[in-house]
């Protein structure tokens, strides 16, 4: 049996997202571990589940499978969500879920190239059937294109002379698994260095995903499709992702108590399309870091949908 996803900050993500009756979003559905406590939670809740990986729809169709037709799963990025919310009627959304990143599920399985844990093609696609592996891509990048995902989706030191290594070795055919990579860039950073590992991968997942376009996209759509009162929860697991929500969303502060959501939230004129529900982000606890490690960098943004 294929380990499950843990769902990050589950808890806090439910307190949020939780709106009463109506239809929900989640629109990075995973495993389904979050649509499965909301649906639970919420009797009178339905719920959009979609995912750009179709085997994580193959996963978690038989986990929501019990609550029926409540559910309707589609295939897709952001940029198609759209049309799936024609498809199920376009009626505007009681609350959104985003949980960005990847999921253990796909990082444990070296066929998806997601990690340098495991030797494994270079591949890096959410969704497989499209577009092309991240060997094919590297083999024909530039430098200076390549040095600036690095920089921009990975923040990493040493960009440019990291992608001249990285272009070389390409064009010679040398990395075509997930392991020639990491030992390059290990060469190249005098020693292996989990978290410059951890970097070029992540950069090189985004890139090749589209996910920051995919991202700004679907913070372009929220306002026209999240009812009034509705709630909006971001789940991000790198600056780039989060400094966009920020942008795209924040707006007014309201005071909360504590780091779940309040009882009765302060009520105020709001300025924009989005009151925030928490001005810091919500960050997992110390006794969930230490269960589920690939938590630790997550950081969960809350948002209500005003009236304006």
């Amino acid at each position: 049996m294929r380990p499950r996803h843990e769902p990050v900050l589950a808890a806090e993500v439910l307190g949020f997202l939780r709106n009463g009756p109506g239809l929900y979003l989640d629109a990075t559905l995973g495993d389904g571990g979050h649509a499965e406590a909301l649906l639970d939670a919420e009797p009178d809740a339905r719920l959009i589940g979609n995912d750009r990986d179709p085997d994580a729809l193959a996963f978690a169709g038989p986990r929501l499978a019990p609550f029926g037709s409540r559910v309707m799963l589609t295939h897709g990025t952001f940029r198609e969500l759209p049309a799936a919310f024609e498809r199920a009627g376009s009626e505007r959304f009681a609350g959104a879920l985003f949980d960005l990143g990847v999921s253990s599920r796909q990082i444990d399985a070296p066929a998806r190239g997601m990690s340098f844990m495991a030797d494994g093609p270079l591949d890096l696609r959410m969704d497989p059937s499209r577009g092309e592996p991240a060997s094919a891509w590297l083999s024909r990048v530039s430098e200076e294109e390549l040095a600036a995902v690095l920089r921009e989706h990975g923040d990493v030191p040493g960009a440019r002379r990291l992608s001249r290594a990285i272009v070389a070795a390409a064009r010679r055919g040398e990395l075509q698994t997930t392991q020639a990579l990491a030992a390059l860039v290990g060469r190249v950073v005098l020693g292996p260095r989990p978290r410059r590992l951890a970097q070029v991968f992540q950069a090189l997942r985004i890139r090749m995903n589209d996910e920051a376009q995919e991202l700004a996209a679907a913070l372009a759509w929220l306002p026209g499709v999240v009812r009034p009162g509705g709630v909006v929860v971001t789940l991000a697991y790198h600056s780039g992702e989060d400094r966009m929500i920020k942008q795209s969303l924040r707006g007014p502060a309201i005071a909360t108590p504590s780091r779940r959501r309040p009882e009765r939230l302060e009520e105020r004129s709001p300025e924009g399309p989005w009151q925030e529900l928490i001005r810091k982000v919500v960050t997992p606890s110390p006794k969930e870091r230490a269960t589920n490690p690939r938590s630790r960098s997550a950081r969960l943004r809350a948002f209500r949908r005003t009236i304006a």
